[in-house]
């Protein structure tokens, strides 16, 4: 098929084993990792954590991405639709409060079969960088209970510095209005997991506190209590950012303070992390994943 589920539109022609689009990836699924994943939000992890799907392959380039191995190198194996629901499955029967969906837009139509087999009880979330079309989110209308987009930037000259994409705070603000559509404002159960809703993340950059900040002035403005925001402390240099001049480091207490103070002066409601999550320990071990 020639390919156009994500907003770089770059019709590939994608076959079984067929990758020449920007992801690297075939209409074949390949799947880095499914396991119980606990480090979520606590609305969508819970005590017994979310069984986590993460696709192999990605949209985007970020120079930091701390799942490089799987996002840009393509680590993963191929499995088929009926595999992975019936590995899901033994997932949710051992106690996952919820089914998660991570970095899937190459994969939509595998997303919506597997949901399709498995008729899952919990909520469904749908885990994405943000940068999505509005065509392929209302595709998910029906299939997805709660959206947890990253916000990454409102300056579209970071997205392309960093992330390689043209137009990327037009582009997500637009999906993310879709995903409001569906979602509606957060509806938690009486056990504290989020059943419907859009959560959406920003992490902080280092030297780049303003970015954050003006993310968390447009949701505030734009979205206010219809959305929970979670601020993520967890940066740490990886990929192509080990020795980057500006991104080359942790963020500092002071740096995450300041953001902390925007976020807790909002309208948002929401999380934020420790600065102790800026820890390797906390990214899956992907060579041992299956």
């Amino acid at each position: 098929m020639k390919c156009t589920l994500c907003p770089r539109q770059c019709h590939a022609i994608r076959a079984e084993n067929t990758a020449n689009g920007f992801c690297k990836m075939p209409t074949d699924i390949y799947i880095s990792r499914i396991a119980p994943h606990f480090w979520e939000e606590p609305v969508i992890s819970g005590a017994n954590g979310t069984a986590a799907v993460f696709f192999t392959g990605c949209t985007l380039s970020c120079i930091y991405c701390q799942n490089s191995e799987i996002s840009n190198e393509n680590l993963g194996i191929k499995m088929n639709e009926t595999k992975i629901a019936d590995k899901i499955n033994t997932l949710l029967k051992n106690g996952c409060h919820t089914l998660s969906f991570i970095t899937a837009t190459h994969y939509i139509f595998a997303v919506k079969k597997i949901i399709e087999l498995i008729n899952p009880t919990v909520p469904v979330v749908y885990n994405t960088s943000g940068y999505e079309t509005v065509e392929a989110i209302k595709s998910l209308d029906g299939y997805i209970d709660i959206y947890l987009p990253d916000f990454k930037y409102t300056d579209n000259h970071l997205g392309k510095l960093y992330s390689g994409v043209d137009n990327y705070f037009e582009i997500t603000s637009s999906a993310v209005d879709e995903m409001l559509k569906q979602t509606g404002k957060p509806k938690i159960g009486s056990d504290g997991i989020l059943q419907r809703g859009t959560v959406i993340r920003n992490l902080v950059l280092p030297n780049h506190t303003k970015n954050s900040i003006e993310v968390i002035n447009y949701l505030s403005e734009k979205y206010g209590d219809r959305i929970i925001f979670s601020l993520m402390g967890q940066y740490i240099p990886h990929y192509k950012a080990i020795n980057h001049p500006k991104l080359g480091r942790k963020i500092t207490m002071r740096e995450y303070n300041k953001v902390l103070t925007a976020f807790e002066n909002s309208k948002l409601d929401g999380f934020c992390q420790e600065l102790t999550s800026a820890d390797d320990k906390y990214i899956p071990d992907w060579y041992n994943s299956h």
